[in-house]
């Protein structure tokens, strides 16, 4: 009974999740068309305790939270315990007209890939409330870190700069994906996508992570093929070494937002180069796909 229980619950998560992407009329790049931003979602579920969460704390950064430290910073009187929380965790795919407006550029953006970054996020930022919303009302108290106030970008030693919550990792952790060279999650359908979660205090049975390693998906790493997203990039901030924030940062919060504003008459930035037109931009890519 209880095994149903948690299923039931599992699905009507899922439900609510992909309805709202699929028939709000939230679901927009706020364009001339009505475009809608994302295309149908993957969800995936990760338990409160899993260890994963304490690795981050090496891997990433001490500061970056598990579950159970945002729950109780949103919930300070609340006596949960890590095995109590659940993390949902999903992953918003762009359009195909996106990925294809975005494939034949060079240099800059593509008006909708723009659009998918500043409006599309704004879409993100409504499920992730709607979703705390719809748990809060069915009894369940939930809170998605990425709207916390206490949530921060920090310089790291290791990686830059970093977050105390990372929407990505979340999505590794629930089984969702895994990351690229260019430090993109590479997931059932690609890497052109944003990614949102929400920690709720709500026992769900977590999605296999079909992968051990937190580069599986990626051929660079698994096979020393591919590469294709090094050359995507006009600024020369990849290379097989890696991913230079700095340079990326640089690159879409100056020049890329400049053209963002005077070519298409709205403050945002963007780039998403390396997301598209590489063989992992919609798929998990294999040896012919390159």
């Amino acid at each position: 009974m209880a095994s149903q229980q948690t299923s039931n619950l599992a699905s009507w998560i899922e439900s609510v999740i992909r309805n709202f992407i699929e028939k709000s009329s939230e679901n927009t790049l706020q364009n001339k068309a009505n475009d809608r931003a994302f295309d149908t979602p993957l969800v995936g579920f990760s338990r409160g305790d899993d260890p994963i969460y304490l690795q981050y704390k090496e891997c990433v950064e001490a500061y970056h939270w598990t579950p159970l430290e945002i729950f109780s910073l949103a919930f300070p009187g609340h006596p949960a315990k890590a095995e109590d929380l659940t993390v949902i965790s999903w992953v918003l795919p762009q359009m195909e007209a996106t990925k294809a407006d975005n494939r034949k550029e060079t240099m800059f953006p593509a008006e909708r890939w723009a659009r998918g970054r500043i409006f599309g996020e704004i879409v993100n930022e409504k499920l992730r409330r709607h979703v705390v919303e719809a748990l809060e009302a069915a009894g369940y108290k939930a809170v998605a870190p990425a709207l916390s106030p206490q949530w921060a970008r920090k310089d790291s030693e290791r990686y830059t700069f970093s977050s105390t919550w990372s929407e990505r990792h979340a999505a590794y952790a629930s089984g969702l994906g895994t990351f690229g060279l260019c430090d993109g999650l590479i997931t059932s359908r690609g890497k052109a996508h944003r990614a949102g979660s929400v920690v709720a205090a709500v026992k769900i049975p977590p999605t296999p992570r079909p992968y051990n390693d937190h580069h599986a998906y990626c051929l660079f790493f698994t096979q020393g093929i591919c590469g294709k997203c090094i050359p995507r990039c006009p600024v020369g901030a990849l290379s097989e070494s890696g991913h230079d924030k700095l340079k990326c940062r640089q690159h879409i919060l100056s020049t890329a937002a400049e053209y963002t504003k005077s070519h298409y008459g709205f403050d945002g930035y963007g780039c998403g180069l390396c997301q598209t037109n590489v063989p992992c931009e919609s798929k998990i890519p294999t040896k012919k796909d390159v």
